[in-house]
């Protein structure tokens, strides 16, 4: 049976976790030497000399493709659970299934027809 009190010692863990990094940062932050110089204020780059501005202008066509990347695949995440469950599930789910690719591909096809992914200007 599912009761609140078998939920229990995962909570004790989630608390023990969040307190213990609470703590160990508080102790760090108080123990630790806090001697600010020029070298420890300045950005770190891999080692190597930074030159120009951070703030030069990018191109929007970048993070559009990275969110449409995330969105599209994130739905191949949905997929292994209707895997695991195939038998199971029948023709409703397979029908079920079935829609919800096909809203990802009204999705997809309208994306196609407002050019977000055209990257000639």
């Amino acid at each position: 049976m599912n009761s609140a009190a078998n939920y229990l010692p995962i909570v004790l863990q989630i608390l023990f976790a969040g307190g213990f990094v609470a703590i160990m940062i508080l102790v760090s932050s108080l123990v630790g030497p806090s001697r600010k110089t020029s070298d420890k204020l300045e950005n770190f780059a891999s080692g190597i000399e930074s030159h120009g501005d951070a703030r030069s202008p990018m191109a929007i066509k970048y993070f559009l493709v990275a969110i449409l990347f995330v969105l599209f695949d994130v739905e191949v995440i949905f997929f292994y659970p209707y895997a695991v469950n195939f038998k199971s599930l029948g023709w409703l789910g397979f029908f079920e299934v079935v829609l919800f690719v096909g809203f990802f591909l009204v999705g997809f096809v309208y994306i196609i027809k407002k050019g977000a992914l055209k990257w000639e200007d």
